[in-house]
């Protein structure tokens, strides 16, 4: 590689880091998916990870579009839905060619509500739909369809009420103060959840609510040690996406699973995906279920982890083991890891345990690629075929395959 290159990249790269540490993600608004999302069209289902057809999708995804499908009401039974989706009527895109995020299978349509957050640090706004345990795993039942109605007809509009008569609500301290209480803003957002319920909990009181609403959305709000997760998906995306198109930086910009495939999209690469097979995911099982039952990876929430949060800060964050396996040395040599494979170090997220330094930030292709080292992410498993809610969680790496063909892309593109 020539020195002029080198220097390019170096120079790309640092700006890629300032964005990626100057961002400032605020929540603007709750609202309907067809109201706010670019190009979401009529018939249309946003998913998780990189592109993929009805055909090649995985047992949960195909759940959760049955599920999505009779959401919306296309279909009566999930056998109809079922044919319809199977019948090209509907078309799928990817979450992130749209701005948004989802969990697990990610799935989003006009009705569904969205988290708008803005970065107010660039101008750019990101989506994430509501968090739950059921239909984002591909349980199309009855009760997981409930969850649904009720955060679009109860819980997203009074929040909308409340963010609205806050003049919005800034994520980020949220987020600093939740990492040095344990959180790691992916699997386990309990501190961020209990923090922006307390922040809501007076907007909600004085948005003239009728009281079974408010009561009701006081006690979702409460009770959903997971909230956050839409909140931190979407704050992420803000902050990623600001990093987007710098010429010559190899930061990642995106990494995502569909079920099928894992794919990952870089700063000077645009919107190519660079793809290879999704991983099997090691963990801990929920009563009931074991490694016989389990899908392979899934979901849009490894966008926490571009951006330095997840299994980055498992260092600090050694409660969730409980849930996905390891001890406190591992996960505090995790965080240590990751600092080989980044452009730099977060001012801002800090990790007590490692003496508050700076979480690891900036993925860049070309250290993941000479060093070997994956990045590592904490995740919730989904069942291997569809109709089931979560199964479990635990830890994934991203294949090398993703990450070689986007340093031989770039070295075609540049003469590298």
């Amino acid at each position: 590689m020539g020195a002029d290159l080198k220097q390019r990249i170096e120079d790309a790269n640092a700006e890629f880091l300032r964005r990626m540490n100057a961002g400032d993600p605020v929540l603007v608004d709750v609202a309907p998916a067809g109201d706010v999302i670019p190009g979401l069209r009529d018939r249309m289902i946003l998913h998780a990870g990189p592109p993929v057809e009805w055909q090649r999708m995985s047992g949960a995804q195909r759940g959760a579009c049955i599920g999505i499908a009779l959401f919306e009401g296309w279909a009566k039974d999930g056998a109809e839905a079922e044919a319809l989706l199977r019948g090209g009527e509907i078309s799928f895109e990817p979450n992130h060619h749209h701005q948004a995020v989802g969990p697990m299978a990610g799935t989003i349509t006009r009705s569904m509500w969205v988290f708008v957050v803005e970065n107010r640090a660039f101008g750019n706004r990101s989506f994430c739909r509501q968090v739950e345990g059921r239909q984002q795993f591909g349980d199309y039942g009855s009760e997981a369809l409930q969850g649904l109605v009720t955060w679009r007809d109860v819980w997203a509009p009074a929040l909308r009420k409340a963010v609205r008569s806050a003049g919005g609500v800034a994520l980020k301290p949220i987020i600093t103060k939740a990492l040095q209480m344990g959180d790691e803003l992916h699997n386990r957002p309990i501190a961020a959840s209990k923090l922006f319920a307390c922040a809501m909990a007076v907007p909600l009181v004085k948005a003239g609510l009728p009281q079974e609403q408010l009561a009701a959305t006081l006690g979702y709000l409460g009770g959903h040690d997971l909230l956050f997760l839409g909140l931190s998906m979407a704050a992420a995306k803000s902050i990623a996406d600001a990093g987007r198109a710098i010429p010559y930086s190899t930061g990642v910009t995106a990494m995502a699973r569909n079920g099928t495939e894992f794919g990952i999209q870089v700063s000077d690469l645009g919107d190519e995906w660079f793809v290879g097979p999704a991983p099997a995911i090691h963990g801990l099982f929920l009563p009931g279920f074991s490694e016989a039952d389990a899908g392979l990876d899934m979901g849009d929430s490894a966008i926490t982890e571009t951006v330095g949060w997840g299994g980055f800060v498992l260092g600090g964050a050694p409660g969730i083991l409980s849930f996905v396996g390891g001890t406190p040395d591992e996960a505090l040599n995790y965080s240590r890891q990751m600092r080989q494979i980044c452009i730099g170090q977060s001012g801002e997220y800090l990790i007590p345990a490692l003496g508050f330094e700076g979480t690891a930030v900036g993925i860049d292709v070309r250290k993941v690629v000479k060093t070997g080292i994956a990045p590592v992410i904490d995740t919730a498993m989904a069942h291997r075929e569809p109709g089931h809610p979560i199964i479990g969680a635990g830890l994934v790496r991203p294949p090398m395959e993703c990450f070689e063909k986007a340093v031989r892309r770039f070295a075609a593109k540049h003469g590298g």
